[in-house]
Formats: structure tokens, sequence, C-alpha cells
């Protein structure tokens, strides 16, 4: 099968399209034909080798945790999926590639009315999103401030803390204020005079703190925090520890996972939840789109599709 594999750690030219052996499912596992392949900053930083302490990766390795696709074969013990089910979710083997292998209970049903694209920007946005929100426990009443509200993480991360009953601040670059606007956020530029223009918003204080962009805001944050670095947590920022701030890394996955993959997947097929894709790439341009990944400031998701040349 046709895949993207890297054989050392390295910038986004060590990201190769090769022919590989075809995978197949074992005990408890599907196998899907993928049909779109969600690409995340995760994905650079572990093909750069900065993660390893979080997630070891023997090489050579296939990227990708996220997909939409068609089952195809099912392993042993499989119960919750057929042959032909469309499906999205997160994959065991690397999903940058035509078929990817995935723990069943880690896939929930794809919507008939929601894309293959649209499909696959959900797993890990959402899943990152809801794990932070549960770590703040944002709940109604809360004001959120979200650091890089515009990306895919950060616009999931608005959409689900307003549903909690949050008021949600969002930083972004001013270009994307009006996206910010239309998914229930109050936008703010990020930079300098940050902490004045948050609190000209919020002149009652920020009850806690989601840093999705990595961009240098910790500072600020414990600032608008009272000084305290309780309910400030990022996924995106080394310098964590040295503001006492809590750093997300996930890596685990929750028993319940798959229900809420299913629940936003329907909210996203009917509109009520956006991850906006940002731009599409065939898999031989899987460099490039790391290339834009790495650039950052990205609107939404940034997305493989295996089947097109």
């Amino acid at each position: 099968m046709e895949a993207i594999v890297y054989e050392e750690f390295g910038g986004p030219e060590v990201l190769r399209l090769v022919r590989t052996d075809d995978v197949h499912a074992g005990p408890g596992q599907i196998r899907v034909a993928v049909r779109a392949a969600g690409v995340n900053p995760v994905d650079y930083k572990i093909r750069n080798g900065w993660m390893e302490a979080a997630f070891p990766t023997p090489l050579p390795a296939t990227p990708g945790s996220e997909f939409a696709g068609v089952v195809d074969e099912t392993g042993e013990g499989v119960t919750r999926f057929s042959v032909g089910d469309e499906v999205l979710g997160r994959s065991a083997t690397g999903a940058y590639a035509a078929h990817a292998l995935a723990d069943a209970d880690a896939v929930a049903p794809k919507p008939d009315e929601l894309g293959w694209e649209e499909a696959a920007a959900l797993p890990v946005a959402t899943a990152t999103a809801a794990r932070v929100l549960d770590e703040l426990a944002v709940t109604e009443g809360d004001t959120l401030l979200v650091h890089g509200a515009a990306g895919a993480v950060g616009s999931a991360g608005v959409q689900l803390a307003a549903s909690r009953g949050a008021t949600v601040i969002g930083t972004a670059s001013p270009a994307n204020h009006d996206y910010l606007r239309v998914l229930g956020a109050i936008p703010v530029e990020y930079g300098d005079g940050l902490v004045e223009r948050v609190r000209a918003v919020a002149p009652q204080g920020v009850d806690a703190v989601f840093d999705a962009a990595g961009k240098g805001a910790l500072a600020a944050s414990v600032e608008l925090r009272g000084g305290t670095a309780d309910r400030i947590v990022t996924i995106a920022d080394a310098d964590a520890a040295k503001y006492g701030v809590a750093f997300s890394a996930g890596g685990g996955e929750r028993q319940d996972e798959a229900e809420r993959l299913a629940e936003y997947a329907a909210l996203a097929a009917v509109g009520e939840l956006r991850i906006p894709v940002a731009q599409t790439f065939a898999l031989r341009d899987a460099a490039r789109a790391h290339e834009l990944s790495e650039a950052g400031h990205v609107r939404g998701k940034l997305v493989l599709l295996p089947g097109a040349h």
C-alpha cells in the first residue's frame, strides 16, 4: 500500500511516499481504507524527534493519528463494525496511508451528512479540547480565555466551552475575529497589551485559561489569573514548568472517547460544531502540509486525501 514514511527524525524533507506491506486487523481491531487523514501540530513535533519522552517512536514510522474512511477488514472479536461501514477515529498504525488499523473502541460511525474531510478534522481537536476543559473543570458561569482560538483545537475548545455555559474570550489575529464571533467567542488580539485588552472585555477577571497556541502567553495568563497558575493548562508551550503551569499531553485513551466522538460527529453533521478545513493535500504532498502546520496561523485543519492525485 502507499504510505508516508520517515526513517530518521528531521524536517519535512524526511517524509517520503513509499509502498509498504499491507496491514491487517488483529484482535479487537478494524482496518480502514483511509479517505482523509488529519494533520496536527503534534505530527511535526514527533517527526522532529521533540516528543520522544512522551511518545517514543520506533523508526521507520508513518505519521498521523486521525482518519475517516471505510472499514474493509475486521479482526477477531469485533462486533461494533462491519465491512463497508463509514467511520472516523484514531489510528494505531499511522493515518498517512492508504490503509490504517484502529482499535474498534477508538472509532465512531460517520454520519452520512458529514464529508470525509470534515470527519477527519474532528477526532484529535475535539478529544483534546474536551480533555483540557475537563482538566480545567470549566462549567456554567466561568469565563474562559482560549489562546489560539482560531486553530482546530482552539475552535473546538471555544464551542465546547460555550456549550457548557461558559463565557469564552479567544485570542487570534484580527483577520480571524469575525470567525471567532461566529463560534461564540469574544475576540481579542494576541501580542503586546494582551492583559489590558482581556481586562477591558472581562473586568471581572478570567476563571481559567486554555493555551492551544504555545506562543508565549503564559506570563500574561498567570497575571490575568491574579498571579496564580491555578486553572491554566497549555498543550503547546514548552515553558509551562517555568510558570508552574500544567502541560496536558494526553496519550491515554478515555473510556468514553468513542461515545463522545459519535456525539461530536452528529453535531458536526448538522452544523452545530465546526472544525473548518483550511486546506487539503494529496498524500504525496504531506511534506508541504507539515511546512504549513509548522509555520502556524492555520485557521482550522489541514487534511490529507490518500486517494487524490
